[in-house]
Formats: C-alpha cells, sequence, structure tokens
C-alpha cells in the first residue's frame, strides 16, 4: 500500500455536554453504589476466587461479586489512556487516546443485503471476504469488525474463522468481536502471534484487539471474562462493552439507563484492571431502547440516543478511559433519505461532539441488523464530509490569497491563477452525491446515491488485491483453525 493511503478520523470536535458537572457527579455515584451493592454477576470460579483474592466481596453460591469503591477507582486509574492498535501495515496504525476519532465497520449482522437483488438473505463467508476485501480498500475505515455472522460455518467455529478470513484480506487492525471464549481467544491470538512474529511483536504492536458485552443487567458470562484476561495477558486490547435495554434490561429513565450501563462498563475494567493491571482497554457505552410499538429493540436514531450518548462520553472523558461508539443507526431498510439523515445527523451531532476514538456501525441498515455493501461506500462519504467540516479552514497568507485578488483585479477571473490550480483540488468532491446535468440524469436513467455506490463495490471487488499474508503465514493459520476446530467440536459434543 502506498504512503498516499492511511486512516482518516475526525479531528476538531465540537464538544456537546447535557450534564452539568453536578449531574455527571451523581451519574458516577449511582454507578459506583451499585457495584458495591448490587454488584455483578460473574460465572467464573477462577475468576472469583481472584477477585476475592484481591479484596471484593464474592459470594461463590451465588456467583455475585460487589467491589468495594476504592477497588474501581484505583483499577480505573490504572487503565491506560492512551495506546495504538496496530495493523499489518504500519500505514494504518490507529493512535488510541488521542483525540481522533475512527471508523470500523459493525459486527456480525444476522443478514446481509444482496448486492444485486437487494433481498436480506443469510451471510456467508464469501460474503466476508467481500466485505473484507472493500474495507481494505476504502480509506475512511480504518478497523475491521466481522460484520456478519457467517451460517456457512458452525456456530462454535465462527469466531476463529472469522479471524482468519479478515487477517487474509486485509492489513487493517481487527477488532475481534466475537470471541467469547477463552479456548476462542487463545486460537485468535495463536493467529495473530503467526502475522505479527511472535509473542513480543504481537504485545509491541497488537494488530488485533478484542471486547466483551455484558448482559444486562449485571452480568457478565464466565467465559466471556475469561476470554478477556486471555486477551490482556497477551497484551492484546480488550474492551467492554454495554447495551442495556431501557424498559426490559434497565430502567426507562434516561438517568437510570446510563446507571446501569456505566456500572456495567466500570465492572469490566474493574475486574480487567484487578486481574491484569495496566492491560490496555476501552468501553463502549451503547443505546438500546425497547419498541414500544413492538417490544423488540430499537437502534434506530432518536433524542434519546442522542442524549445517551453525549453524556455518556462525559463519563469517559472524566475516567479518561478510551470510548468506543454507535454512530450509525437508522431504522431504514435501504439507502433512502431517511437513512442518510439518520446517519449525517448521528455523525455529525454525535460522533463529532463525543469524540469518540472508535466509531462503528458503517454498512448497517435496519437498526444493525442488516449490512450491505454499497452502505460501506455511502458511510465512508458521510464521513469524509463531516471529517471536512471538522478540519476547518487556514487564514495564512496563501489561504488570504491577498497577492492573487490584486492581480486580477476588478472584474476579472481566477481560473488561469496559479494559486487557483494549486488549491482547486482542495476543495470537498463528492462521490455519490448527484450533481451532474438534469438531462444528463435523466438519461442515465435517474440513478441515485445507491446506484451509484453499487457500481463502485463492483469495482473495487473486482479490482481491488489487498496485500496477501505470507504462504508460511496462511498455512499456520488454517493449521490453527484446523486444531482448534477439532478441539471445540469434541467439547460441543461432549468429546
Amino acid at each position: 500500500m502506498g504512503a498516499e493511503r492511511a486512516p482518516r478520523p475526525l479531528r476538531g470536535r465540537l464538544r456537546i455536554e447535557p450534564l452539568a458537572e453536578g449531574d455527571l457527579d451523581r451519574i458516577h455515584e449511582a454507578s459506583l453504589r451499585v457495584l458495591e451493592s448490587a454488584g455483578l454477576r460473574i460465572s467464573s470460579r477462577r475468576i472469583l476466587d481472584a477477585l476475592a483474592e484481591s479484596g471484593a466481596q464474592v459470594e461463590a453460591e451465588s456467583q455475585r461479586v460487589r467491589f468495594p469503591r476504592r477497588m474501581v477507582e484505583e483499577a480505573i486509574a490504572r487503565a491506560p489512556s492512551r495506546y495504538a492498535l496496530a495493523a499489518r501495515d504500519p500505514t494504518w496504525d490507529v493512535p488510541i487516546g488521542a483525540g481522533e476519532g475512527y471508523l470500523s465497520l459493525d459486527g456480525c449482522a444476522a443478514e446481509i443485503a444482496d448486492l444485486e437483488s437487494g433481498a436480506r438473505r443469510p451471510p456467508t463467508t464469501a460474503d466476508l471476504v467481500a466485505a473484507t476485501r472493500l474495507a481494505d480498500a476504502v480509506e475512511e475505515v480504518a478497523i475491521l469488525w466481522p460484520c456478519v455472522a457467517v451460517t456457512d460455518v458452525p456456530p462454535w467455529a465462527q469466531a476463529v474463522r472469522q479471524t482468519q478470513v479478515q487477517l487474509a484480506n486485509s492489513t487493517k487492525h481487527l477488532q475481534a468481536m466475537s470471541t467469547f471464549t477463552a479456548r476462542d481467544a487463545r486460537a485468535v491470538i495463536e493467529m495473530a502471534r503467526v502475522v505479527a512474529g511472535g509473542s513480543r511483536p504481537l504485545r509491541d504492536r497488537p494488530i488485533v484487539s478484542s471486547f466483551q458485552c455484558s448482559i444486562s443487567p449485571l452480568v457478565y458470562e464466565g467465559d466471556a471474562m475469561e476470554a478477556a484476561l486471555e486477551f490482556a495477558l497477551a497484551g492484546v486490547p480488550c474492551g467492554f462493552v454495554a447495551m442495556a435495554l431501557a424498559t426490559a434490561t434497565a430502567p426507562t429513565t434516561l438517568a437510570g439507563h446510563l446507571v446501569t450501563v456505566n456500572a456495567e462498563l466500570l465492572g469490566g475494567v474493574a475486574v480487567l484492571e484487578t486481574l491484569v493491571p495496566g492491560a490496555p482497554t476501552f468501553i463502549g457505552p451503547y443505546q438500546a431502547f425497547m419498541d414500544l410499538g413492538t417490544g423488540g429493540i430499537d437502534l434506530a436514531w432518536g433524542p434519546e440516543e442522542v442524549l445517551f450518548k453525549l453524556a455518556a462520553a462525559q463519563l469517559a472523558r472524566r475516567y479518561a478511559l478510551p470510548m468506543n461508539i454507535l454512530a450509525f443507526a437508522t431504522g431504514s431498510k435501504t439507502q433512502d433519505w431517511q437513512a442518510g439523515a439518520q446517519h449525517a445527523i448521528s455523525l455529525m451531532g454525535v460522533a463529532a461532539a463525543c469524540e469518540a476514538d472508535l466509531i462503528s456501525a458503517t454498512g448497517t441498515l435496519y437498526g444493525s441488523r442488516v449490512f450491505a455493501l454499497e452502505n460501506v461506500l455511502l458511510d465512508a462519504e458521510l464521513f469524509d464530509l463531516v471529517r471536512r467540516l471538522l478540519d476547518g479552514w487556514g487564514t495564512g497568507e496563501d489561504d488570504l490569497a491577498l497577492e492573487v485578488i490584486e492581480a486580477v483585479g476588478p472584474g476579472g477571473h481566477f481560473l488561469g491563477q496559479a494559486h487557483t490550480r494549486t488549491h482547486m483540488r482542495e476543495l470537498w468532491m463528492p462521490r455519490f452525491f448527484d450533481r451532474r446535468p438534469w438531462e444528463e440524469w435523466e438519461t442515465a436513467g435517474r440513478p441515485g446515491p445507491r446506484d451509484a455506490a453499487r457500481d463502485r463495490v463492483r469495482e473495487i471487488l473486482a479490482e481491488h488485491e489487498p496485500d496477501p499474508l505470507p504462504e508460511d503465514a496462511e498455512r499456520e493459520l488454517a493449521r490453527i483453525v484446523e486444531s482448534h476446530e477439532g478441539e471445540t467440536k469434541g467439547a460441543a459434543h461432549g468429546g
């Protein structure tokens, strides 16, 4: 990859803080009280025993652990506020905690919108290959997630197979988010070591990371927590994401919702930083609301979502913890006015104002249930537009252009000026927003942005060739996958 290709982050944020300092204090204090009084349920004897030795109050029979206030605060202080998510190609390294926001794919959508027909269908490994190759080519996308849950692989093999696919089809950083057991984590770490060049190189430059999700309210599965420890012990960043469902698994009020999510996230950080001090981590306060019409989950954009994210960002800054945020959320089923408006408002009004390090969910529709390849390109265009808005403009001598204005004088034009030729390509140009004359658009069949994006996806998949892994690394990854699947299948069937 050439030096001209590099991550394109959001900079120069528009900070919006809906909570006054006193309100922020109350949310923080309430979160600590929840961890001290209600605590968390963690179904791992290994972790419960280790936490008990470290000063937590543990009830082994109920698998309940309560965290003294001081234990949580000390754990937060141990977590690094800055580190790097490295990439196979160092050009694509992502600095975390530097005040920049980087775009990632979304994770494990249950369905994909077929590129040709637009119909929903179960995703396959071939779809994950295509999505990974596409993301590798799109400069706005800096972080990979396994964006679809492939259905041609047994569930117990998905995490490791998906990691193999993405390591082989991109040189960007991979967040292996669907690694939910210690066995899976060890296999992912082993593969990452092969690609990175060993244990020490992986620790120095972690080319993969992961995160674990709480089960609201106030539960972490033991397997997931043990996976988090495996990553931390290997020097691989591992964060925590909470998606408590307001009205069902969290209180309906925004404050109660945020306290639940914050307690779960701080509890995860407390476990990790107590047992592996200094481990790189992050928090992901995801909003989720019950759809009062259907009783299902509602991830589509609304005012509560915006307020929740902005307030959660205030807490992350208070703790100096890096943050992942869900920035793209639309209830639309296609790339229409609704999807564009909701994604643009979410990006400009939330992602830009939250100062999040990781900005996820590009490529999604229908409340993140459906992934669409062309949506990656449309979201990238919106991201690039917002990035350009936040960059602002200069007022130096060359920017003010006084000499050229004086040279042209009254009634002249600037078309032939060297200054114009130098700066004209700095103007933002759309790739999919249509600016052509009406007649030309009519003649072309009245295409929309989705049509142009779909055509470009086809071109990228036909032309872009990610830098391949060395053949010996590919063989070793295949061996690890085969070994893992044999062990895991045996365990799944009682062997």
